[in-house]
């Protein structure tokens, strides 16, 4: 039997190359949006609180949002879902283009100003509307792909992400320190404008023959239009270990929320807004890279524990980079994160796509979206007024730790934020470290390889999976934890 192989140029794959094209154009809108606005809202307040806020408001709405998104994935047209993502964003950049111009640069130097942060939401609701798109694209990764390579073209998502974040880095930068914002908004609305025009040329198939493919022993109650959380619920029960997962990747995220909310002010402690610009921009092609390597290799036949080995080597990573105030040993630990991500992100959606079916891929992806984001707002809205307040006195003038590690960890701003690095980077790492060990990690492991590898198809997996427990604890014993 011939092994299938990813080719871009013929049939339906070539339809994915298009929407993975346009939904990079339009990541690389929105995240230049999204960075321009946190730089940009520093450099005019100098506030540490003000970069927390707006990261815990991009995760509070990505993780309020995902669930009903998904369901507007499910429920319409993927070409009509993208256009509309594309259009609502325009209209909302559009609208902060008129307050931005008709505004006096004074209101906005005030962190406390009603208009700022008015124009701050208003902008972050546009890129979130973003966010359909990343919860519809894995859905077509299934639909157009084939099973056995579905990990590759995963690659290719991740490196599409890393090549938005290089050139939205580098953009965003550049075009807030010599332009503030109007030209960022320019250019967004200008961009969304040529998407639709290009999704209005591509023909996306609708999935329902998809659907029909649906695995013997589905689950026989009729899909319900709308959210219908508890249908979503039970899909995501009856796999073994895929809810601790979505719980790993929380926890996970809930630590990972001090990056979000602080490695900006940390960057920007060290280095200009155009030289942190470019240096993510530079960092970024890393991400590239390792989109391709995933593309090239694929994930092998265990692309849960990848994710969790990932996972423990960032981590160590994170505990690393902070211990001095260096440039160098931070561009270090970001070219760790930047080059492993696409390997997490790719295994995730992997797993997903083969053991969930088709037709309920959108609100799972949803719901793990909301799930795993639903912490993130809490760390980043709770963490910068507490380091801006707690942990900068600490490590300065007379404050305990700048008396007991300062002399050689570092004092000031800076050095506190680096502290609250190290310590996230211990939790991270003992949480995986534990995860590894634990007994839903093996029982998810057996699910994924006993799922049809052939379509999409129902999770359905409670007798055949024990088999597999067996079979995959066998090749590789792994301890267990109660």
């Amino acid at each position: 039997m011939a092994t299938a192989t990813l080719d871009l140029r013929h049939g339906t794959q070539r339809v994915f190359a298009h929407l993975l094209a346009s939904t990079l154009t339009v990541s690389v809108v929105n995240f230049t949006v999204w960075f321009a606005v946190t730089f940009w809202v520093y450099i005019e307040t100098r506030s540490v609180m003000a970069t927390g806020l707006i990261a815990g408001i991009f995760l509070a709405a990505t993780s309020l949002t995902g669930i009903w998104f998904g369901s507007i994935v499910d429920g319409h047209r993927k070409r009509s879902v993208m256009q509309g993502s594309a259009a609502v964003s325009l209209l909302f950049y559009a609208g902060c283009l008129v307050v931005y111009l008709s505004t006096p640069d004074e209101t906005f130097r005030d962190a406390s100003s009603p208009v700022l942060w008015a124009f701050v939401v208003a902008l972050m609701l546009g890129v979130i509307t973003g966010n359909l798109r990343t919860i519809t694209l894995p859905t077509m990764v299934t639909l157009l792909v084939p099973a056995d390579v579905r990990d590759r073209a995963n690659g290719l998502v991740g490196t599409a992400t890393g090549l938005s974040f290089l050139v939205t880095s580098v953009i965003s930068g550049l075009l807030v320190a010599f332009d503030g914002m109007r030209s960022v908004l320019l250019l967004g609305i200008a961009v969304l404008g040529l998407s639709l025009l290009h999704l209005s040329r591509i023909e996306v198939p609708d999935g329902r023959g998809a659907v029909a493919r649906a695995a013997p022993g589905s689950d026989a109650e009729p899909q319900r239009s709308g959210v219908d959380l508890r249908g979503t619920l039970r899909v995501v029960r009856s796999v073994p270990g895929l809810p601790a997962l979505i719980l790993f990747t929380c926890v996970n995220n809930l630590v990972g929320g001090v990056f979000m909310a602080l490695m900006d002010p940390y960057g920007l402690s060290l280095v200009s807004v155009q030289t942190w610009g470019l240096l993510w921009g530079a960092l970024s092609a890393l991400v590239i890279v390792g989109g391709l390597l995933v593309a090239r290799t694929g994930l092998g036949s265990r692309p849960i524990r990848t994710l969790l080995l990932v996972n423990a080597v960032l981590w160590t990573s994170t505990m690393l980079f902070p211990l001095q105030a260096s440039i160098v040993l931070l561009t270090l630990g970001m070219a760790a994160f930047m080059l492993l991500m696409p390997f997490a992100e790719a295994a995730e959606q992997t797993v997903l796509q083969r053991v969930v079916p088709y037709e309920r891929q959108g609100r799972v992806f949803g719901f793990a979206q909301s799930v795993e984001q639903a912490a993130s707002p809490l760390t980043a809205f709770l963490l910068a007024p507490f380091t801006e307040l707690v942990v900068v006195p600490y490590m300065s003038g007379d404050g305990f730790g700048a008396r007991t590690i300062g002399p050689w960890f570092g004092t000031g701003t800076d050095r506190a934020i680096a502290l609250v690095f190290v310590v996230a980077g211990v939790i991270g790492l003992a949480m995986t470290l534990g995860a590894l060990a634990s007994r839903p990690y093996r029982r998810l492991s057996a699910a994924y390889l006993a799922a049809p590898s052939d379509g999409p198809s129902d999770p359905d997996t409670s007798t055949t999976a024990s088999e597999a427990e067996r079979e995959d604890g066998a090749a590789c014993p792994e301890p267990t934890v109660a």
